[in-house]
């Protein structure tokens, strides 16, 4: 019988807590119809949107029969249609009699309706209570039969979905128009559309142990490596959580290290850039309830790269390119070069300019590091102001804040005029990068430069910059070099990196595998080594056992 198969959770066994919601319950359905649909009440606390159909089956003896599903997650039109029409429609005599000559066998009346009756695309005949009870709360629709301690689950899912739209946070002039939605299925359809190839792999779990999120795993098989795979796959496989809600919860429970400001998983609305990142040989994970795909391995130099750059022509994507580093040159250090500059190093300022700048500074009562970090602190309250703040009085809100840190504190002579243009072309600059986790990392960086540059002039920038360059080189994404194909030097991964050149130009993209093929020795991922691969789940005496992803620093 060619039937749907679940999959298996996310979870060991293990590693579930003790007093889950999951544990309750038998382990069996019952026999008796009535005693089945009161346990089924009970566990979900006779909860109104809890639906029951009872019918009768007639035949040689009359066999009663209830259809149980939760209004708000199945396609009520299926259930109708497909699940209790069908039950209704079909002469069931012909099935019963059947039943009878073949000796009574258990569960053969249900294998018949399943194979004869059912007229829905997908379904499976299940026992452990468990998972029937995690079918329904899927959506799912579970028949059960009087005197049958099993149940006939049909694949019923629907409900109500946000509608596929532009992504809000990866907007393209140039390029696809669509974004992913809450909805593994559409999501996992989106990848599809782009990628028709037999290559295409799909493994799904359920990670959460309260939530039983729905885990969808991507990759194309022979692009991907066999120990990137296995590395990922142990990683999920040891998350202990009761629930997962987004998948920034797994994002930050598999990434190599967690003390770090630095994103080293990518995360996506783009079902073009999924597609081409699993054409790279990444992996996908996609998570049922967000917009929001991890891929990895990760590099620095991903993100800075927009779905957009090959949607145009290669010199128009080398000028963008250009462009988004400098910003993120101007986030970092822009704040920080200007306080060394009037602080420390008046000999490097032209004179002229030195002169304008003395007379700006004249009546301000506090010194440069103080007036920027003020107005630093000042525009991120702005702009976190301005992401929840209702779009209606949001437009206000921008124009009141930008009278108030430019011309009102210019004039009551608490700022300088520099200092706001300085400021302002560092918020701007925060927003030319594509991938908003990476914007933030730079935002978090440029206080510690801010401090430094304070403290010790040019002297603290440039020991700011050894130390941050030193902490990228120790980072690694599933056991690639966050800075590659920078560090280890690759001239042939130059071709898409600072530079894009023309498609014509640029050989295959290397895969994950045959980049680390080409590091040495000591730098490669080995499997052998579990502790380094995937370090076992720290030990927590709270409630709520979270997994971690850390690796001891070997630098």
């Amino acid at each position: 019988m060619n039937i749907k198969r679940y999959a298996g959770r996310g979870r060991t066994a293990q590693s579930e807590p003790s007093g889950s919601s999951q544990n309750s319950g038998p382990s069996r359905l019952s026999a008796e119809l009535s005693e089945s649909l009161a346990g089924i009440q009970s566990e979900l606390g006779h909860s109104p949107d809890l639906k029951i159909r009872q019918v009768q089956l007639d035949g040689l003896r009359r066999i009663r029969a209830a259809a149980v599903h939760l209004s708000g997650l199945a396609d009520t039109s299926a259930v109708n249609e497909f699940v209790v029409g069908s039950l209704l429609a079909v002469s069931t005599d012909g099935l019963i009699i059947d039943c009878a000559e073949s000796g009574g066998e258990h569960g053969r009346l249900l294998d018949m309706i399943l194979s004869r009756a059912l007229e829905i695309g997908e379904a499976e005949i299940k026992e452990d209570w468990k998972e029937i009870m995690l079918a329904v709360l899927s959506g799912d629709t579970a028949i059960l039969l009087d005197g049958y301690s099993a149940a006939i689950l049909c694949a019923t899912k629907g409900g109500e979905w946000r509608s596929i739209s532009e992504p809000s946070s990866q907007m393209v002039v140039r390029g696809p128009k669509d974004g992913f939605v809450e909805s593994v299925a559409t999501n996992i359809s989106l990848i599809r559309r782009r990628i028709k190839s037999p290559k295409l792999r799909l493994e799904y779990m359920k990670i959460g142990s309260e939530t039983q999120t729905l885990v969808a795993l991507m990759y194309v098989e022979d692009f991907a490596g066999e120990d990137l795979l296995r590395e990922v796959r142990e990683r999920l496989n040891k998350i202990a959580l009761d629930e997962v809600l987004e998948s920034g919860y797994i994002e930050e429970l598999i990434q190599d290290k967690t003390f770090t400001p630095f994103p080293t998983i990518y995360n996506t609305e783009r079902p073009d850039v999924a597609a081409g990142n699993l054409l790279e040989g990444r992996v996908v994970i996609i998570v049922d309830g967000t917009p929001f795909v991890l891929i990895l391995p990760a590099v620095f130099t991903q993100f800075f790269q927009s779905a957009e750059d090959y949607s145009q022509r290669f010199d128009i994507a080398i000028l963008m390119r250009i462009v988004r580093y400098s910003s993120f040159i101007v986030l970092i250090l822009g704040p920080a070069i200007y306080i060394a500059l009037t602080t420390y190093h008046y000999e490097m300022i032209p004179t002229t300019l030195l002169v304008s700048l003395l007379a700006q500074r004249e009546n301000v009562p506090f010194p440069v590091f103080v007036e920027a970090l003020l107005m630093e602190i000042a525009f991120e309250i702005l702009r976190e102001a301005g992401v929840r703040m209702p779009r209606v009085i949001g437009q206000t809100v921008s124009v009141v804040g930008a009278l108030i840190l430019g011309q009102a504190v210019v004039e009551a002579g608490i700022i300088a005029p520099i200092m706001v243009i300085v400021v302002a072309l560092t918020g701007i600059a925060s927003f030319a990068i594509p991938a908003y986790n990476m914007a933030i990392a730079g935002r978090l960086i440029r206080f510690a430069f801010l401090l430094l540059a304070g403290m010790f002039g040019f002297y603290g920038v440039t020991l700011g910059l050894i130390v941050m360059v030193a902490h990228m080189n120790s980072l690694r994404s599933f056991g690639i070099p966050y800075l590659s194909p920078f560090v280890p030097l690759s001239v042939k991964g130059q071709k898409d990196t600072i530079l894009r050149m023309p498609l014509w130009l640029m050989s295959p993209r290397k895969s994950p595998q045959q980049m680390r093929a080409e590091l040495p020795e000591f730098m490669r991922m080995t499997t052998g080594n579990e502790e380094a691969l995937a370090p076992p789940i720290r030990e927590s005496n709270s409630v709520k056992n979270y997994g971690t992803g850390d690796q001891p620093d070997e630098d």
